[in-house]
């Protein structure tokens, strides 16, 4: 059972053995049910395995988002979008919205749905990505960069347009956006309406046009807006304190 890697087999023989026994139970059943407790090890395991590759920060979940919060968010579209069919069509996500409305939580729940329904997916901030397209073009490596990035079904990309590119930097995300084009899916998290993302390019209309083009052709968007949670809960936690503080 080590030398053909069943260690599930190996762990969990003896306790089925004693209840086959107990229910009289063939040789076939016995297999059988070693065979399925292998199997679901094996995909639990390779569930944490993406999860832990795709790099995301925090842990965060939909059955953990309030979508009290954000009342005019479409709950079932979200719903819906966390089945992961978009990626099997090779489309795109794009969640806007002020910063501290959640783009971010649902960014990183759907992308771990995607890693349990069996993606390969990897997290970057925009400004992380940019980096790391840099330091590889610096070493020479970009196409060994472009080529681990392909491997990916679903790409994370958040906070885009929170920091501005220079032109080196804005050349590098549109080399990737191109890249991805109809072959890798991607979420982006943004707090700029499209009409504003020639900022985030230096200033190059016709670079954040051509982005836009690919990234849009086969796109699903969602609209954030509400207040930020984030401040919701700061002044939340203020209050409490101010009536919990001795008189």
């Amino acid at each position: 059972m080590e030398a053909v890697r069943l260690p599930t087999f190996l762990r969990e023989h003896p306790a089925v053995a004693r209840q086959c026994n107990e229910k009289d139970a063939s040789y076939e059943a016995f297999l059988q049910q070693l065979a399925e407790l292998e199997v679901q090890n094996r995909q639990a395991q390779g569930i944490l395995r993406r999860i832990k590759l795709a790099g995301f920060p925090v842990a965060k979940e939909l059955s953990d988002f309030d979508f009290s919060t954000v009342p005019k968010l479409n709950k079932k579209r979200v719903l819906d979008l966390a089945r992961c069919q978009f990626i099997e069509q090779r489309a795109n996500l794009v969640l806007n919205g002020a910063p501290g409305v959640g783009k971010t939580h649902l960014a990183i729940a759907i992308g771990r749905e995607a890693c349990r329904r069996g993606h390969k997916v990897r997290f970057f901030t925009a400004s992380g990505l940019v980096n790391t397209y840099m330091e590889a073009r610096e070493e020479r490596q970009v196409l060994r960069l472009e080529k681990h990035i392909g491997r990916n079904d679903l790409i994370v990309i958040d906070e885009l347009g929170y920091i501005p590119l220079d032109r080196a930097g804005a050349e590098h995300l549109f080399g990737f956006f191109s890249q991805c084009y109809e072959q890798t899916s991607l979420i982006v998290t943004t707090n700029l309406p499209f009409a504003d993302w020639p900022q985030i390019f230096a200033e190059d209309e016709r670079l954040a046009g051509a982005l836009l083009d690919r990234l849009t052709h086969h796109v699903h968007i969602l609209d954030i807006t509400g207040d930020s949670y984030r401040l919701k809960d700061s002044l939340k936690k203020k209050k409490q304190q101010t009536a919990e503080a001795p008189s």
